[in-house]
């Protein structure tokens, strides 16, 4: 009776959660095993071992992008653990069609598993994630969803503590005539203030607050939160951007929006 009372009270006190949340990746691992990480709405960007996870029935749920009910179990907090997953919506079957969505989607979930920190919650990021996945997925327009990408992008550095300054123009403290950003601040930039040395900026669209209508604003919103992105979050760790980031990137930039 005692021994039985101790082995029930340790199972009591194995780590162990149930969360909400995203497919990020899923590595194989031994012959039919999976590593899976998520993003829990939480418990934040979480790997454990998922058993068979690299059935055909069990590929399919863990498609990046894929919203989850997730249960981690392990003996310790600190080791990998394992995954109980079950499927709440496969949001990139709804997209198999799109493949500039598809892009945005495997972007989005790359940029989240190499960059997170492990095991740190995340709330505003969950919340601004799960609304991205619902706008891509339902919207009509291209560039209506593309316009919340570049700004969920923003929020993501926002999180890591690498907010842009775009209200004002870091040289004058004026909001009048925003035009451009400075590559090395962050920080908008009048156009009066650019004066010559405007072709060393980036150019600030419409879409973030920019005031001067400029071609493919887009590719523009792209190509700002790609460089801050790359500046303070891959480079300090000697990387790029992930292939999926480029690739999307690349696409937006050969459309004409």
């Amino acid at each position: 009776m005692i021994l039985t009372d101790i082995v029930i009270g340790t199972l009591n006190l194995m780590p162990d959660w149930q969360d909400e949340g995203i497919i990020l990746s899923n590595k194989p691992y031994a012959e039919l095993h999976s590593v899976t990480t998520i993003l829990t709405k939480s418990h934040g960007r979480h790997a454990g071992l998922v058993q068979a996870g690299q059935s055909s029935k069990k590929r399919s749920m863990l498609q990046p992008g894929s919203l989850v009910d997730a249960q981690w179990r392990a003996r310790l907090d600190e080791q990998l653990g394992t995954f109980k997953l079950e499927l709440a919506k496969n949001y990139s079957a709804l997209m198999i069609d799109t493949p500039l969505r598809l892009s945005a989607l495997s972007s989005m979930c790359s940029l989240l598993e190499t960059s997170l920190p492990e095991r740190e919650p995340q709330p505003a990021l969950w919340q601004a994630t799960t609304a991205l996945l619902q706008i891509v997925s339902l919207s009509k327009e291209d560039n209506e969803w593309l316009n919340f990408f570049v700004k969920w992008e923003l929020g993501l550095l926002q999180e890591l503590g690498f907010a842009l300054k775009l209200e004002t123009c870091g040289v004058t403290g004026s909001s009048e005539e925003l035009a451009y950003v400075s590559p090395k601040s962050g920080s908008a930039i009048s156009k009066p203030a650019a004066g010559i040395y405007a072709d060393r900026l980036l150019v600030l669209p419409m879409c973030l607050g920019g005031h001067i209508k400029i071609d493919n604003e887009l590719a523009a919103g792209i190509k700002i939160t790609g460089h801050f992105l790359q500046k303070n979050i891959y480079n300090p760790v000697d990387k790029q951007l992930p292939s999926a980031r480029q690739r999307l990137a690349n696409m937006v930039e050969s459309s004409n929006w």
